[in-house]
């Protein structure tokens, strides 16, 4: 049986803590996509745990497999799980041979690519992982994937093509001397084989490599329960969001299948859970219709003077929720909860169910916002226009809903939905009834044990 965990907003919903809760029957976890820009934290037993590449399941002692359509650094990767173990925990990782490798050379360009971006105001407020450089190489057939590791004289013939262009990228493109940069070597072809010949050989004897869309089909042919996890969400995917304001991959359902080599039928067979925080939050540039207030230096919500327009109600609930990038740590934008946005998420996943995480943090609000529809040059809009353009010329049209208080959550998590205030019922409801799905739980607190569990998916 699977089960696919989805972002259906800008990311930061909650999806590891989901894992989390519906990971007792889990055997397998795979990441279909995206790379150490995914930070999740996770609070198992009281401990939390900050990941940004190992998937969820590993702090629970489940197999975790990050899959072909993921790009990965291997030093992230191995300074992970050094942390777990260090923690007593014996994470069990495996690795696509087809997944792409995230090289030095690569966090070296993005910064680059960034900055340069920045000075005509075009920047898209990347981490600076390297991941979008790596998914480029990974398009233009000139990556190293985790497999070519393994065999030194292919790696050397990959190295050998690659790094002079990169190195003419950054001499001939952006005028930079090599030799002036803070990490030279990123771009050295021998100090790059010795260092990642020695990965493929640790990789190897850890025994972490797999061909993942066979191990994962064999795992399911034994019965055993995978649940895929996506990184991100809907509206950064590269197909589905707001272009260019998003990541390199595709976070929504489609790509559990590509990212993993498990058929679509396989994936549509199972249950696909849609995770949607109570309201809505972003890291980085780009539109947010509904948005609250922004954080200074993001133009969105700001005046010239840099404070957003309601940027009180914004701070309190970005300090409630503690919105701050499990990666970056950077400061959150904080938006009331953009429903055309979710429409659109849920069509292009086809969600069975949803999880709505933080509906505590609303608490104590005199009256919660939605944005039910957009108006757009006169006409009503119920889904996100195809155009960033257009989307950022949406004004909302705002549903109000009178506040719930604040109680104890964790009793309301003992005693179950109906223990939930009456117009804290009615916010699920009507996300419910617009979205054409149940909600599988509602989250009231970042720990495990604060989840109002109404479904189980894999029962």
């Amino acid at each position: 049986m699977t089960v696919t965990i989805v972002g259906a907003q800008l990311g930061d919903e909650g999806k590891g803590g989901v894992v989390d809760i519906f990971g007792d029957a889990v055997d397998v976890v795979a990441r279909y996509q995206g790379g150490d820009n995914a930070g999740h934290t996770v609070v198992h037993e009281g401990d939390e745990y900050k990941l940004s590449l190992v998937p969820s399941g590993a702090v629970r002692g489940k197999t975790g497999v990050l899959g072909n359509g993921c790009v990965v650094n291997p030093r992230t990767l191995f300074d992970e799980l050094d942390a777990l173990r260090e923690r007593g925990l014996d994470p069990d990782v495996r690795v696509a041979k087809r997944a792409h490798v995230i090289l030095p050379y690569h966090r070296v360009l993005d910064g680059i690519e960034e900055e340069a971006k920045s000075e005509d105001d075009q920047e898209v407020g990347t981490t600076g992982r390297g991941i979008g450089p790596t998914y480029e190489d990974k398009a233009g057939r000139r990556g190293v994937r985790v497999g070519d590791l393994l065999n030194p004289d292919v790696l050397r013939d990959r190295l050998e093509y690659v790094v002079p262009q990169k190195r003419a990228l950054v001499e001939n493109v952006y005028d930079i001397d090599i030799d002036d940069l803070e990490n030279p070597d990123a771009f050295d072809v021998d100090a790059l084989h010795d260092e990642f010949t020695a990965i493929g050989e640790r990789l190897d004897e850890n025994d972490m490599l797999v061909n993942a869309g066979e191990f994962l089909s064999a795992a399911i042919d034994d019965g055993e329960n995978v649940m895929m996890e996506g990184a991100q969400g809907t509206i950064i995917d590269i197909d589905h969001g707001n272009y260019p304001y998003v990541t390199s991959s595709n976070p929504t359902a489609g790509g559990a299948a590509t990212g993993t080599g498990l058929s679509p039928g396989v994936v549509g067979s199972g249950d696909v859970v849609g995770i949607v925080k109570s309201y809505l939050t972003r890291v980085g540039s780009g539109p947010m219709p509904t948005e609250l207030g922004g954080v200074e230096g993001d133009t969105p919500g700001y005046d010239e003077q840099g404070e957003g327009e309601n940027e009180e109600l914004a701070t309190y609930i970005r300090e409630e929720g503690g919105e701050y990038g499990t990666v970056t740590g950077r400061p959150r934008r904080v938006a009331w909860l953009d429903m055309p946005m979710l429409r659109h998420a849920a069509r292009t996943s086809g969600f069975t169910g949803f999880v709505l995480n933080h509906l505590d943090v609303l608490a104590g609000l005199d009256e919660v916002k939605v944005g039910h529809a957009y108006e757009l040059d006169g006409e009503v809009l119920e889904t996100m226009p195809a155009t960033t353009e257009e989307w950022a010329r949406c004004d909302p049209v705002y549903e109000t809903f009178d506040g719930w208080p604040e109680v104890d959550w964790a009793t309301v998590a003992d005693d179950g939905y109906d223990a939930l205030p009456a117009n804290a019922r009615a916010y699920v409801e009507y996300v419910e009834e617009e979205l054409g799905a149940p909600a599988y739980a509602i989250g009231v607190g970042p720990g495990r044990e604060e989840t109002v569990v109404r479904h189980d998916p894999f029962e």
